[in-house]
């Protein structure tokens, strides 16, 4: 095994792993909000991770481009994504955990 099938393995066993947090984060965590960060953080995070990855396994131009604009495009419509839900969420009234502030609904 080469040192670049080493780090491509590493790197894709860390986007497994952070898929498999995030999937052990949404049926722990106690409310919508908390379980949109763990999913956002992986979609996020994980993919990356994976298609980097790749990117080292494939290092040829069309891999590169294509690679590199799904990342890109990758890191900027995942947190615009988890700011979208957490806000219908929000809007919809969603239940939160006891005792958490909810600091857009009252006054500082």
């Amino acid at each position: 095994m080469s040192a670049q099938e080493l780090a491509a393995g590493v790197l894709v066993l860390v986007g497994v792993a952070l898929f498999a947090s995030a999937a052990v984060g949404l049926l722990w965590l106690p409310d919508v909000y908390a379980r949109i960060n763990a999913a956002a953080k992986a979609a996020g995070l994980g993919v990356v991770s994976v298609l980097l990855g790749v990117l080292i396994l494939d290092p040829s131009p069309a891999s590169v481009i294509t690679l590199s604009l799904a990342i890109v495009l990758q890191l900027l419509t995942v947190p615009i994504a988890g700011i979208a839900i957490a806000e219908a969420a929000w809007l919809s009234r969603a239940p939160r955990t006891p005792g958490t502030q909810d600091e857009l609904e009252s006054p500082p």
